[in-house]
């Protein structure tokens, strides 16, 4: 597998891992963090400035997934660039600085933060969900970087 695959491949596996872990801890836990609710209102806003009629319902959960899906494999693919050495740091330091970037952007697009900052845990748990994606696509590139496929 080349180096590009596997880096797409390891950067959607992180993603998956992410949104497994928030989907998740939401069910068990009143101050987990609600990234999709924000997602949800960027989604609207976005197709609302582009012109469009925003989905609503399970049209709307289900373009904010895919969207969040696709922009965080991509994120995460970049952990594979720049050589094969130490890719579960490298992951574990993108999944900060994203998770970090996930508490201040926000506001400063104008939406409402409160899902991902209820509480100082609610914050901690933002960026350590983005952590835990980092570590898996690290983890995921540097198993796919040891196997041989046909």
């Amino acid at each position: 597998m080349n180096g590009f695959n596997k880096n797409m491949l390891g950067g959607l596996i992180g993603a998956l891992v992410l949104n497994v872990v928030h989907g998740v801890a939401k069910r068990f836990d009143n101050e987990a963090p609600e990234v999709d609710k924000v997602g949800e209102e960027a989604m609207q806003k976005t197709v609302r400035f582009a012109g469009f009629k925003p989905p609503k319902g399970n049209g709307l959960v289900a373009a904010t997934f895919g969207a969040d899906v696709a922009s965080n494999a991509m994120l995460y693919t970049l952990i594979g660039y720049g050589g094969q050495k130490n890719l579960a740091l490298k992951g574990a330091l993108l999944g900060t600085v994203v998770g970090l970037a996930t508490l201040t952007i926000p506001e400063q697009a104008g939406l409402d933060a409160t899902p991902i900052k209820k509480t100082d845990r609610t914050k901690l748990m933002t960026v350590a969900w983005y952590v835990i994606g980092g570590l898996a696509a690290g983890m995921a590139m540097k198993a796919l970087g040891k196997r041989r496929f046909l």
